[in-house]
């Protein structure tokens, strides 16, 4: 019986867990809302990933992974552009560039990559194809599903906590007045630096994100960190001529039910002392 239908009533997780029983053989193309993913299997072992309207060639791929400068890619893009992956794997190890290892490593983190946002993905299209391998001018690995689907369920977990806890990437960030703080006394991430260097009250969540080039997760992440921090706070993004989809609902005491439980809060607190 043919594998597909609606990532509504089959979820990745589940999808991974029958390949890995069941030690099927083929591609799982998942098709989502605008990008499409192909994950290709051998025995139920994951052996090559891909998405689309990325680039998941080897030099990218190991640019990515930092094994590569970016001379090093531009080079090798532009010498080595009719190499296939596989090719160009046997001239970089020959040539000293990198080493069996690095390019396994690399593949594998790429893979890893793609599969956790897969476990994002709510909406979407599937089809496993059986048989199907990854194309012959790719390099395959195998790597188990059991950890890749313990991590997945960790991570989507995490992401609907992020939801909750950020619903709508229309607010913008300003920071809090903490005196005595200095942020380049602090010890932060390349990525939460990159984050803090876009905030103002003109630029919103995902107008950042998309400068960052980070995902709707990782932007959720650090800036989760950041509030719980105390270093910022979400308003609303200034030139705002109207209220944006469920910005209220993001922003806390701003609808009157809200209001009504606050004072009561307070109300309470105050009896209290």
């Amino acid at each position: 019986m043919a594998l597909k239908g609606n990532l509504r009533d089959f979820t990745v997780t589940q999808l991974l867990n029958l390949v890995n029983l069941a030690q099927k053989t083929g591609t799982l193309v998942v098709q989502g809302a605008n990008q499409a993913a192909r994950i290709t299997f051998r025995e139920g072992k994951l052996t090559y990933a891909e998405i689309s309207n990325e680039d998941s060639r080897l030099a990218a791929v190991l640019h990515k992974g930092k094994i590569i400068t970016t001379a090093q890619y531009n080079t090798i893009t532009n010498r080595a552009k009719n190499m296939s992956d596989k090719e160009l794997g046997l001239l970089l190890i020959n040539s000293g560039y990198v080493s069996q290892q690095d390019i396994i490593l690399s593949m594998q983190n790429h893979f890893l990559d793609i599969i956790q946002r897969l476990f994002s993905w709510a909406e979407g299209q599937f089809n496993f194809i059986v048989g199907q391998q990854a194309p012959p001018d790719k390099i395959p690995i195998r790597m188990d599903l059991e950890n890749i689907i313990i991590e997945g369920s960790r991570r989507l977990r995490e992401w609907e906590q992020l939801q909750d806890e950020l619903p709508n990437l229309d607010l913008a960030l300003k920071f809090t007045d903490r005196p005595g703080v200095n942020l380049q006394n602090l010890n932060m991430s390349v990525e939460e630096w990159r984050v803090v260097s876009y905030i103002n009250p003109k630029n919103s969540i995902n107008q950042i994100a998309k400068a960052a080039k980070m995902s709707d997760m990782e932007i959720r992440r650090v800036v989760y960190g950041l509030l719980q921090a105390g270093l910022v706070e979400l308003v609303r993004p200034e030139g705002t001529t109207r209220t944006l989809p469920g910005l209220d609902k993001a922003m806390p005491g701003q609808n009157k039910e809200e209001q009504k439980n606050l004072v009561n809060r307070l109300i309470a607190r105050i009896r209290s002392l």
